[in-house]
């Protein structure tokens, strides 16, 4: 048994193309249902939380800016989460850790449905939902390393970037899913119900992602990286174990023992001893990527729509951060696919270039008021974004050994998301009030992109390294 997981985790490229395709699609169908839930929580913060979750004697942008701060409290609970499952996925699985990571998300979302307003409850009404919050960040943490993981180190080395894009694309298709249902509610019933009950639906059909959760584990296996680290642990155990029984005159439970007793460091603690310079490295590689990504989903909703903004219906703006994002998953497909022909990081410096000079054009394109102007300028910068995020799964798990793989690439990822995606939207949301403008926003867009070129240029080029070695 050993000897065939060792045999075909060493050729991975051996695996079937339906096993492949079987993988990513159920990761896809798991980051697709987890960002929903994710996101569903940025929309109903830029439309629903401020008047639901806090007094009603508030100025709306006070409001506004209160509750984008729960919304970052959830990219705080990511790197925390990262740690968690970084650890548990190195050491247990990357599968059993995500199945455990979309349990968490759909409990936790689900359970936001329930939740009693301010009228209701007074101040517990925000601290249980700053508390669901975190529990969401904590599972999103989680939840992006297993679902990358299970599908790069499975996939042939030719095509990591294309098959980890799938993961990727779950993003996108969990914000068009999130809008979408906030849209099909607004349309159904009245202003007054929708704020009553109607903004509590998408929340609750959340329940279903344990049921997936159940599936990937029943019909899913492990990746071949993970067991081939498995079976050379097992026999350097019992090696290990045998050696010193010999040498120490011991039996063998004895041995075992104290072996057990001094099994090495966290794979956490590890990754951070062999990595800190790349772990902080793809942290800032990823910041364009998060800064503008919850602008264009998060802060242009409330610009938009908000009275103390544009004020346009926020079935328009909705409409517009759907349709982008409907976009968006082929720019994905491409980028990755170009990554795994040329490299990884060309196309990822000219995305964050081009992203850096669009900051400038977007807003005044929204200034219109224009649904279609503000369709075109939502949708071109989330096809500069896809040139950096399509390639990113590959990018950032080609980065780290198999052994801490789970917890490197988390780890940079998530502090990626807390330091650019968790405060993009307030920082956005302060630097209008500040400037009485949307420039300084534009100036925020270029230096995050500007950090993520100087990170990436940094990083060394992967698309040809193995990831089936320990």
């Amino acid at each position: 048994m050993s000897e065939t997981i060792i045999k075909s985790s060493d050729t991975p490229s051996s695996e079937s193309e339906q096993s492949i395709l079987k993988v990513s699609l159920s990761a896809m169908a798991g980051t697709t249902i987890e960002w929903y839930d994710f996101f569903l929580y940025g929309t109903a913060a830029a439309l629903v939380f401020p008047t639901v979750f806090f007094p009603e004697d508030l100025p709306p942008l006070v409001a506004l800016f209160a509750s984008f701060s729960t919304f970052a409290v959830g990219f705080i609970a990511r790197p925390v989460g990262g740690i968690i499952f970084g650890h548990y996925g190195d050491r247990l699985g990357r599968k059993r850790a995500l199945v455990i990571a979309l349990v968490m998300m759909g409990l936790g979302t689900t359970l936001i449905g329930f939740l009693p307003t301010y009228a209701v409850a007074g101040a517990a009404a925000p601290v249980a939902l700053i508390i669901l919050r975190f529990v969401q960040g904590l599972a999103i943490g989680g939840q992006w390393g297993g679902a990358v993981l299970l599908i790069t180190e499975t996939a042939p080395k030719h095509r990591r970037g294309f098959y980890g894009s799938f993961a990727q694309i779950g993003v996108p298709v969990g914000v068009v899913i999130a809008n979408l249902a906030f849209l099909l509610i607004n349309a159904s019933v009245s202003p007054e119900s929708f704020m009553t009950w109607g903004w509590r639906v998408p929340f609750l059909l959340s329940i279903f992602l344990i049921f997936l959760a159940l599936y990937i584990q029943l019909r899913i296996e492990d990746s071949p990286a993970f067991r081939k680290l498995q079976v050379i642990k097992e026999r350097q155990d019992v090696l290990a174990v045998q050696e010193r029984a010999e040498s120490q005159g011991e039996s063998k439970e004895v041995a075992e023992a104290a072996m057990t007793s001094q099994r090495q460091s966290s794979p956490v603690l590890e990754a951070i001893r062999l990595y800190p310079k790349t772990i902080l490295l793809a942290a800032g590689a990823f910041l364009a990527v998060q800064v503008t990504f919850y602008i264009l989903i998060a802060f242009v909703i409330a610009y938009g729509s908000n009275p103390a903004g544009l004020g346009l219906p926020r079935s328009t703006m909705l409409a517009a951060v759907l349709i982008s994002n409907a976009l968006m998953p082929p720019a994905l497909l491409l980028s990755a696919h170009f990554s795994d022909l040329r490299g990884r990081r060309g196309i990822y410096i000219t995305g964050a270039v081009l992203l850096s000079i669009w900051g400038f054009i977007l807003f005044p394109m929204i200034d219109t008021g224009s649904f279609l102007w503000i369709t075109v300028g939502i949708t071109i910068g989330m096809f500069f974004l896809s040139m950096m995020y399509g390639p990113q799964a590959a990018f950032l798990a080609e980065l780290f050994t198999t052994k801490v793989r789970y917890s490197g690439a988390s780890l940079g990822y998530q502090l990626g998301a807390v330091i650019g995606g968790g405060f993009a939207p307030l920082i956005a949301t302060a630097l209008f009030a500040a400037f009485g403008g949307t420039f300084a926003i534009s100036v925020y867009i270029a230096v995050a992109c500007a950090i993520t070129v100087i990170c990436v240029l940094l990083l060394q080029e992967t698309y040809k390294s193995n990831l089936t070695e320990p």
